[in-house]
């Protein structure tokens, strides 16, 4: 700001915002971290927000979409704050699960399943992928540091002793109370894991393969029937041939038996219902298990299986039409080659069809038969529809996606995994008697190298010797569905616990609503009996400037650090508020960051201005009717943006506060008051100039509050050159009723005036500074600003009417300007 109006001189000496001060404010902070943390004495002093922060898998280094979706929980942490909250928002890794288990496989090259078969073994592998993981969070942390996330750091993740006996403790309760139940029944199989699968964890994708129509023979006679199959590897497998009861051409055959080719086994021919007629020939034949339509069938009709696929992926054909150690693919060529050379084979008709994969590694799926541990789930449905009416979804048409997938589950939840770098399942068998033996929770177990927790079995008295730890772990997701649990220290004090999970927050991403939200409800549920939140905010995916998804095998990863070295913090963080409306996918978009980099300039050149001059206070000093509607107007848009935040957005109260502080107090209410501010030729009186001064300072200083959560750099950074102390501690002092003025229009007329002038001034190729020629003429309620417009536009004259003169020129229903 220019100091050509006297000898007024700015505090801030420095002419530009410089985002090198970034570094400056993160060391402080870091002194002063104790000032924003969760104030475990105030809980039933104050409100509270307790955020369910998603704890990020360590895997990679974020990309910027990544960082940004974290920057906008801190934005909502630092709004709640701001009007009196007592917030809580940790940030700790989600550390379990296969990605590094398998990142340590491919580095190192080594076999987990063979390495684990002693303690030994498995305890080195699990201090490799500790050693990986550790390297990874430091990069995670680094980047949301440098961004000014207030998270409080809590440095025990998933797989600390503290949250696996958390975890444990909620698996012994359900256990006890009937919850979960071991049993040998089919699964989804991934054989590249080689563990089993939830109905969550499988993607299904698009393959174009082949349709098979291969003979079967009937019984007793030289007929034959066509069957089309997708999977001619299973034959060996086949327990039945089935039609739908309605079918014409079949009810001849019900009760025959058909003769599978090349094995020349005998299945019964049985009507079914599940059939779907215009399918291929209308002819399906039932396989252990191709599907799980199959696993269905089997039950109904008390068919006995033949389960012929490993948990490595190989078939097992007892006769050697397939050889050994053939994969599933292979077989399935193998067959139908064999199919084709002794007459089976009818035809091959390419077909695409939806094909079951890990979510993890992309391998198909495959049905076995396995030993797991099992939550109930199915006779839980109806309660979780119900339960999911006391939680508000923001927005609210994501909530839909939970309800299709609850009504969608058809199967328990195995819970079970068969892998290493997990929670260990809290179980001793007894090898004398087959007693499953769960121990007291509050402790972390290692079953497969802790000394069993009785000296003898306690139902047959078999020493301590026949107690046979569980080797097997948790499913990561019933590991992090405890993460409300943890972060409320459930095991510590159940009732305040529970307390607030009644103010607790779950911001995630749409991608994880049927895995992380609908088991954390689910288990949380279990073991508590309410719901795990009381707000879910679902937030978009983040895209790159093309609008794709970013992924490594794109090539479109882009690296925040080097993002924010080039435009600074707060800019980064000004683009991931305002990207897009909470709920929608939101694009990198470099022109916002630009934005974001102008905002601060425009920030720190209002605060360079406003510090030139004492504040007497607000309270002090008689107002002009101008600052009456400046305050007026603030209020509104305090309001506006409260309501905003208050839903979980971060786009509008963003927009909200940059056309406030940009479009109405910058370019419109200063520039018209800033003439009083200097009073440098005496025509204002002593208290008119005071109040100038104390509506600047008073609409800044709330401003600088609004404009925090989203850019809490330059807003600190301003704060303590202009008014000592931080911002961090300050609370938003509007609306206030105080405030409400009856001439609160006159903001929106100075802004209309001031525009349409200054787009006739452009028109015909006026500087804005220039004279207005011809008379204004203004209706008469807006009187008070006679003496503002005539210093900013400097018209010949100004006249109040009640309508406007037919030979003016129209500027709008408040101003026009008489002809030259």
């Amino acid at each position: 700001m220019s100091d050509k109006f006297g000898a007024l001189s700015s505090k801030i000496k420095e002419k530009r915002w410089d985002k090198a001060l970034e570094e400056e404010l993160l060391r402080i902070w870091e002194e002063e971290k104790d000032l924003l943390k969760f104030n475990e004495d105030l809980i039933d002093e104050k409100p509270n927000l307790v955020i369910d922060t998603p704890p990020p898998y360590p895997s990679g280094k974020w990309h910027i979409a990544a960082a940004a979706h974290y920057a906008q929980h801190d934005m909502i942490a630092r709004f709640f704050r701001l009007i009196g909250y007592n917030v809580f928002i940790p940030f700790y890794a989600d550390r379990n699960g296969l990605p590094v288990e398998v990142y340590v496989e491919k580095k190192y090259q080594l076999n987990p399943h063979k390495l684990s078969e002693t303690s030994q073994g498995r305890q080195h592998f699990i201090d490799l992928c500790k050693k990986e993981l550790d390297e990874v969070e430091k990069e995670l942390v680094k980047i949301w540091r440098r961004l000014g996330c207030s998270f409080e750091y809590l440095r025990n993740g998933t797989d600390s002793p503290e949250y696996r006996k958390l975890t444990q403790a909620t698996f012994i309760d359900m256990w006890k109370k009937g919850y979960i139940y071991l049993d040998k029944r089919p699964v989804n199989w991934c054989p590249r894991c080689q563990t089993s699968l939830s109905e969550a964890e499988i993607e299904y994708y698009d393959e174009t393969g082949f349709l098979y129509y291969i003979n079967f023979g009937i019984d007793g006679t030289n007929d034959k029937v066509t069957i089309a199959t997708t999977r001619p590897e299973l034959l060996y497998s086949c327990g039945a041939v089935i039609f739908h009861p309605d079918d014409k051409r079949y009810q001849s055959l019900n009760g025959k038996k058909a003769v599978v080719p090349l094995y020349n086994h005998k299945v019964p021919i049985l009507p079914h219902s599940s059939v779907d007629p215009e399918f291929g020939t209308g002819l399906m034949m039932v396989c252990s298990y191709g599907d799980w339509q199959d696993v269905i069938i089997f039950r109904e009709l008390g068919l006995s299986p033949r389960v012929i696929i490993d948990r490595t992926g190989i078939v097992h054909d007892p006769t050697g039409i397939i050889p050994p150690n053939t994969p599933v693919n292979q077989a399935r060529e193998i067959i139908a080659r064999r199919l084709e050379n002794e007459g089976y084979l009818v035809k091959k008709v390419k077909l695409t069809r939806p094909v079951p994969k890990c979510w993890r590694c992309k391998t198909p799926v495959e049905i076995i038969e396995e030993e797991e541990y099992f939550v109930k789930q199915l006779e839980f449905k109806n309660e979780l529809l119900k339960l999911i009416e006391n939680i508000e979804f923001y927005p609210d048409f994501h909530k839909e996606r939970l309800v299709n997938w609850i009504n969608s589950i058809t199967m328990d939840w195995p819970i079970s995994r068969s892998r290493y770098y997990g929670t260990e399942i809290p179980v001793w068998k007894c090898s004398v008697c087959g007693e499953i033996l769960l121990p007291e929770p509050g402790k972390y177990y290692q079953p497969w190298k802790d000394e069993p927790p009785w000296s003898k079995c306690p139902r047959c008295g078999a020493s301590s010797q026949h107690l046979v730890g569980e080797k097997k772990v948790f499913d990561t997701w019933f590991d992090s569905s405890v993460s409300p649990l943890y972060i409320t220290k459930y095991l510590y004090n159940n009732e305040k616990a529970l307390k607030l999970l009644r103010s607790t927050l779950r911001p995630q991403g749409y991608d994880i609503i049927r895995t992380w939200l609908y088991f954390t409800l689910l288990h949380v549920y279990l073991v508590t009996g309410q719901p795990a939140f009381r707000w879910v905010r679902i937030s978009g995916m983040g895209l790159d400037e093309k609008g794709e998804a970013m992924h490594k095998s794109k090539g479109n990863i882009i690296d925040p650090e080097p993002i924010i070295s080039e435009y600074g913090a707060d800019p980064v963080r000004y683009w991931s508020s305002v990207a897009a409306k909470v709920g929608y996918d939101y694009k990198f978009n470099k022109n916002l960051l630009k934005t974001g980099q102008l905002f601060a300039t425009k920030i720190w050149n209002i605060g360079r201005f406003i510090s030139m001059f004492p504040d007497p206070g607000i309270e002090n000093v008689v107002l002009e009717d101008i600052d009456k509607a400046m305050l007026e107007t603030l209020n509104n848009y305090a309001r506006r943006y409260r309501s905003a935040f208050m839903k979980f957005d971060t786009q509008e109260p963003t927009l909200l506060i940059y056309e406030f502080t940009w479009d109405l107090f910058a370019s419109n209410y200063l520039e018209a008051v800033k003439f009083r501010a200097y009073n440098t030729d005496g025509a204002w009186s002593k208290n008119q100039q005071e109040s100038a001064w104390a509506t600047l300072h008073y609409v800044f200083r709330e401003a600088l509050k609004m404009i925090h959560p989203i850019m809490p750099f330059i807003t600190d950074y301003l704060w303590r050159k202009l008014y000592g102390g931080t911002i961090l501690t300050q609370k938003l002092d509007v609306p206030k009723a105080e405030f409400e003025f009856t001439k609160d229009y006159l903001m929106d007329d100075l802004v209309h005036i001031n525009s349409e002038i200054w787009k006739l001034k452009k028109e015909r190729g006026m500087k804005l500074s220039d004279p207005l020629p011809g008379v204004l003429y203004i209706s008469q309620r807006d009187e008070p600003l006679v003496p503002y417009l005539k210093l900013l536009h400097k018209p010949s004259r100004i006249e109040l009417v009640s309508v406007m003169p037919e030979e003016a020129v129209i500027l709008g229903k408040s101003a026009v300007v008489l002809k030259e």
